[in-house]
Parts: C-alpha cells; structure tokens; sequence
C-alpha cells in the first residue's frame, strides 16, 4: 500500500512555487482567452443575475476582473498573498487568501463556484473533502465549472509543483461520488484534433446529497 500523502506539505510547495513566480505567472496567462469557461459556468447557473461567484485559485485576478466587468458578484479564493494582492489591486473584489486543503467558506452562499485550471492541483486524497465544500459552500442547484488538464491518473510533481492529471472517466466519477450532476463537458483549446486539447472543462451542479452520505 503507498503511503498517505502528506497533503499539507505538499499544498506549501506548490504555493511557494507560485508565490515566487507570482509576476510571471501574469505576464505569461493574462491574456489567455477563457471567456468560453466562464460562459459555460454563467449559463447553467439557475435564476437572474447578478451571481455570486467564487472564484476557486484565482491567481492575479483575470478572471475576477472579467467577472465583475460583466456584473457579477465575485470573490476570489487565492492561497499565494502576491497572487491575491495582485488579484484586489487589478479587480478590486475581496479575495480571501485560504490553501486549497483549509477551506474556511460560507454554507449555501455561492451560485456558481468557478475553478479554472486549480483543482488539479488537489492531493486525489483530499480530494474528495475539497469536492465536499465546495458543493456546500454552493447554494442549491448551485453550478461548478472546471478545467483540469488531461492524463492518464498520474499524480506527482511536475518541477516545483504538484498535480494531478486524470482521465476523463475518473475525473467524472470523482465528481459524481460528491453529489454533482454533470451538464456538459468539453475539451480546449477549441477547433483543434484532440491530440492537440490538453485541457478537459466540465460543468455540474450540486445536487442534494442523501441522508447520511458523506
């Protein structure tokens, strides 16, 4: 049997990793073109806007800023200080600066909860008490939308940081053993062979889980 992981460890690294490349890590992403998966959350999302949206790993504050420029509600969740100050200076939202595996979120508040290229990089053994809060963090019927990139379930270190690349059939599963309904899936980028589309976007909603279900 392999030895539980130490989660905590490993969520410090990968932050550090982030922290230090905060600068470069804007430059490099800023202008990446994700408006299709902040489309394909907004709308599943039940009811009339405007939505409160967390946004999961929100990095320097891209997506923040797209989000409130279309006028939304959102908060972003950042576990690196520079990435999160950045993120207030350039949306001028609250980001709370929380690691992935010490979640502290409100029960039922959020609408959709927007988790762009971050939950991958979850330890698969707290994994599924992350699946957990985020579905009671959203309301009922409240949307998830991810993006993780593709693999073949291997989980390990890729330099400084750690990750996690599933199939697409274990990462469904995951979601669905923590009371999310899928509503659509996709692969990016789009208009290209699927060799060539690394990413794997998929959107839920949280359903209400039975009585007595973890």
């Amino acid at each position: 049997m392999s030895p539980t992981p130490d989660v905590g460890a490993i969520t410090r690294r990968t932050l550090k990793a982030y922290e230090r490349r905060a600068r470069s890590y804007w430059e490099g992403t800023k202008d990446h073109d994700v408006s299709p998966n902040r489309a394909a959350l907004l709308r599943h999302i039940r009811g009339q806007p405007p939505f409160r949206v967390l946004d999961f790993g929100c990095g320097p504050g891209r997506d923040l800023a797209a989000f409130r420029a279309l006028g939304h509600e959102p908060v972003g969740l950042e576990g690196s200080p520079a990435m999160a100050q950045m993120a207030r200076e350039l949306s001028d939202c609250p980001v709370w600066e929380q690691d992935f595996i010490a979640l502290d979120l409100p029960q039922g508040y959020f609408h959709g909860v927007f988790a762009n290229a971050s939950l991958f990089h979850v330890p698969r053994a707290a994994l599924p008490r992350v699946l957990r809060e985020l579905h009671s963090t959203l309301e009922a019927n409240g949307v998830l939308f991810s993006s993780n990139p593709r693999g073949g379930d291997q989980e390990g270190w890729n330099g400084e940081r750690y990750g996690c690349f599933y199939a697409e059939e274990t990462w469904c599963r995951l979601l669905s053993d923590a009371h999310f309904l899928e509503l659509e899936r996709y692969f990016r980028p789009a208009d290209r062979p699927r060799a060539e589309q690394p990413w794997f976007a998929t959107v839920w909603r949280a359903v209400a889980r039975p009585a007595g279900a973890p």
